[in-house]
């Protein structure tokens, strides 16, 4: 019986050797280890061999099936490097490649990315909160009275349900502090909806960043030199900063923030950039109320808001006339950035 299966292994891989392509091959295959094969054939005959020589037909059988796979296998390999070479016949390797168009991130994108990684080198954490909002953490916890302008429908998208489209990242602060305990640290990148009309410089949907720093001792220098920092990093340790008084229901002191802006053929000027202050013990109490303790004791913890808007600071870095260019998808103005 050895001596047969010997025969059929020769005669198997004679057959996979003289395969042309991968039809006769298939053939051979199905010839010898196929299930009406010579081999699969001549292994239904070990029920009748004597049980001394089993072990010896089995391990004859095996090495046999063995042989034909590693046989086949190198000749599939052998007829795909044919079939390669064949199909590469015709290409001159020498002519140029085509060249391809290179992708890139939004300039949004890139400008959020690094304003979040300056923010984060300086130990403030992510926080994120939902775009859908009712008035309470869009508003009332932010101390902003009830007839305030941006509460009226002309200003803020209200749905049906009472709830709206948040006009600030703020929201974010709010929901943070309802669960967190101080010290918090945190900033909130994001969607906000105002009914703007659209032009050069607005647009009803819009990019923020805001941040909240909540601890002991937290000071208006602190304020100051947190941001101050940030706009060197962002703009160059030149870039002139200033900050204006101003009001905000939801801070007290409370600033705008100016940055120069030096634009080549042109004369320097000052832009702003963003908002920020001291959080109002105001808005302090509303949460402890919320919370049902007094975890942000005005009388123990300070803190500093601060809010800009991401699409302002792309078109102060790359000198931006209009805002409109941010979302209109232009590839020509797109590509630039990649």
């Amino acid at each position: 019986m050895n001596e047969q299966i010997a025969n059929i292994q020769s005669q198997a891989l004679e057959l996979i050797a003289a395969s042309t392509d991968e039809r006769t091959l298939d053939d051979a295959r199905v010839a010898s280890i196929g299930k009406k094969g010579t081999l699969s054939l001549a292994g239904a005959l070990i029920k009748d061999i004597p049980k001394e020589e089993k072990a010896a037909f089995g391990q004859s059988l095996n090495a046999a099936r063995t042989a034909i796979n590693s046989a086949i296998s190198e000749k599939q390999a052998a007829l795909q490097e044919i079939a390669d070479k064949a199909a590469l016949s015709g290409i001159d390797i020498t002519l140029p490649a085509r060249s391809l168009p290179a992708g890139g991130l939004h300039p949004l994108t890139l400008i959020r990315d690094e304003a979040t990684q300056v923010l984060r080198r300086m130990g403030f954490a992510l926080a994120d909160g939902p775009e859908i909002e009712d008035e309470y953490h869009c508003f009332d916890a932010l101390n902003t009275p009830a007839d305030h302008p941006a509460r009226n429908e002309k200003d803020t998208f209200y749905f049906n349900s009472g709830k709206l489209l948040r006009t600030h990242t703020s929201s974010v602060q709010i929901r943070t502090m309802e669960t967190a305990a101080p010290p918090i640290r945190i900033i909130a990148p994001g969607s906000a909806y105002r009914r703007d009309e659209i032009d050069a410089t607005h647009l009803s949907v819009f990019n923020q960043l805001e941040g909240l720093f909540v601890d002991t001792d937290v000071t208006l220098p602190d304020l100051k030199g947190t941001l101050e920092y940030f706009f060197h990093e962002m703009f160059g340790t030149t870039t002139e900063v200033r900050f204006r008084p101003h009001f905000f229901p939801f801070t007290e002191p409370s600033f705008e923030i100016d940055v120069k802006l030096q634009i080549k053929g042109q004369a320097p000027r000052w832009i702003e950039v963003a908002g920020c202050g001291m959080v109002d013990p105001a808005v302090f109490e509303a949460i402890n109320a919320t919370r049902k303790d007094n975890a942000l004791d005005p009388e123990k913890v300070t803190g500093f808001a601060f809010g800009m808007g991401i699409d302002r600071l792309a078109m102060i870095r790359w000198g931006i006339k209009d805002i409109r260019l941010l979302i209109e998808n232009d590839t020509r103005f797109l590509s630039q950035f990649a």
